[in-house]
């Protein structure tokens, strides 16, 4: 499993791989390693040096190297990142977790439309859909009063209605193909959730303000950990109330 807290620090510091390795002086290919996979770290010395660089905890990019095991930890590795908006997630994170889908990607959103237009992902969804990869998409009934509503208290009255509709519209592009369902939904949304494999970001809602405005948390599934589980929960009970778009609309 690959260091998904070191992935989102280094995001975060618009860093490199090089750029790192140059830093602390080690080879890229050594960075590369502490990257992909979560049981390789540094000497001491440099872990230091990059937690330093990062302007992050050691203890946060490589939990399983303190000495102090609370009980609160496992609900705190479970935290990747927080970021103070959706808009601050960096660019690469977003075309990292989509593009490295290798079993499942679930998305519960109202409109969710800045996924296609911004990072391409109808073609991956696509290629990867053809090998397996299992997508399920929750977006919004544009009719339904809780978007309605929405729109109202954000200010973009009709305005969110057409995003919903745009994004359903994209999504006839790849409803029904096999491992790619779509639904729609119009429950209140107090959470988008946008789904990768054993990582998510959680975009939490706050009255009047734009889904872009909100903070965003970066999480993974870890054994023990309840984060993932609360969320995952509320994924699937929306999921099971929410109504198939049928192919071809």
């Amino acid at each position: 499993m690959p260091n998904s807290r070191l992935q989102a620090a280094m995001h975060a510091a618009s860093l490199t791989i090089e750029q790192i390795a140059t830093e602390v002086d080690v080879d890229p290919k050594t960075v590369e390693r502490w990257v992909n996979a979560n049981d390789r770290t540094p000497h001491r010395t440099t872990r230091r040096r990059v937690a330093t660089l990062l302007r992050v905890d050691e203890t946060h990019l490589w939990p399983s190297n303190t000495r102090h095991h609370s009980t609160p930890a496992d609900g705190l590795a479970e935290l990747v990142h927080l970021y103070p908006s959706r808009s601050a997630v960096p660019f690469g994170l977003w075309t990292d977790l989509v593009q490295g889908t290798r079993e499942a990607m679930d998305v519960l959103v109202f409109s969710g439309q800045f996924l296609v237009e911004q990072h391409n992902a109808l073609p991956i969804v696509r290629a990867k859909a053809a090998g397996g990869v299992r997508f399920r998409f929750l977006v919004g009934d544009h009719t339904s009063q809780a978007v309605i509503q929405r729109a109202e208290e954000e200010g973009t009255t009709g305005g969110l209605e057409g995003r919903v509709q745009m994004m359903r519209r994209y999504l006839q592009d790849v409803a029904g193909l096999p491992s790619v369902e779509v639904r729609t939904h119009g429950t209140i949304l107090y959470n988008s959730i946008y789904r990768f494999d054993d990582q998510a970001l959680i975009n939490g809602h706050a009255f009047g303000s734009l889904a872009g405005q909100n903070p965003m948390l970066h999480i993974r599934r870890i054994d023990g950990g309840s984060l993932w589980e609360h969320y995952m929960r509320s994924f699937e009970r929306v999921w099971e109330i929410a109504d198939p778009e049928p192919a071809g609309r």
